[in-house]
């Protein structure tokens, strides 16, 4: 009986340790938040976040911003501040130094070409072309070659003043296609590139230089060989 009752006792003691053993908690991979183990925090993003895409228009550019385009019979008053220059200028459809732009210089005026032969009008992308004479009709561009890089040149049109900065000359052979290609180039001296900005040529005759060089192959128009121009930038625009 006593060997019964002491295996009894001892079944009874190891069901409660067992039962003691099972309600422990257990031990796992628990992150110090809560969050399983397997649950894998989620990978940073390497892409940035959506903004808006930027815009190609030109901040600030409106149509009342954009000059306009100059037309046949307009004009414009050139000032050239560092040679005492200040004449009327007009624009026509032709070539520069043509007959209807002889014919404007030989009035003491200025002549701007414009056209599929020309320039363009003030402040467009481009090559605005200035003609005049040298040494006849006043000779209103006889200094034309003492500019030199960082002198301006100032084109009064429609309400605005376009200011455009020297930087650099050609040395025009007038009578040469390819020579000639350099000055009416939407780049000035570069034919076939595509104008990004506003430019301006300021064009007059090398005729004392020709002559002394003994070049005196002058056409029906009396243009001789060569040619003198200086070649600008647009820096500024400005209210008259």
């Amino acid at each position: 009986m006593i060997l019964l009752a002491m295996v009894a006792v001892t079944g009874l003691l190891f069901g409660l340790y067992l039962q003691f053993i099972d309600d422990l908690p257990t031990r796992n991979s628990a992150s110090p938040g809560g969050g399983s183990a397997s649950e894998a925090p989620a990978a940073p993003s390497d892409s940035p976040s959506a903004t808006a895409a930027p815009s190609d228009e030109p901040s600030g550019d409106t149509l009342a911003d954009r000059p306009p385009p100059a037309e046949v019979g307009d004009r414009a008053v050139i000032r050239i501040p560092k040679i005492g220059v200040k004449r009327t200028t007009v624009f026509y459809n032709g070539g520069p130094d043509d007959r209807p732009g002889t014919r404007i210089q030989d009035t003491g005026r200025l002549a701007a070409s414009l056209g599929s032969k020309g320039g363009v009008g003030p402040g467009e992308i481009g090559n605005l072309i200035i003609t005049g004479h040298r040494i006849s009709h006043g000779g209103p561009l006889r200094k034309v070659p003492e500019l030199r890089k960082g002198d301006h040149v100032l084109v009064s049109y429609a309400g605005k003043v376009y200011d455009y900065e020297i930087t650099g000359s050609l040395w025009i052979d007038f009578h040469d296609p390819e020579s000639y290609a350099l000055q009416v180039a939407p780049v000035p001296g570069h034919p076939g590139r595509k104008a990004t900005k506003p430019m301006i040529t300021v064009s007059t005759c090398a005729t004392p230089e020709d002559i002394a060089a003994g070049l005196t192959d002058f056409d029906e128009l009396g243009n001789p060989p060569h040619r003198i121009d200086k070649i600008g930038v647009l820096v500024d625009v400005r209210s008259t």
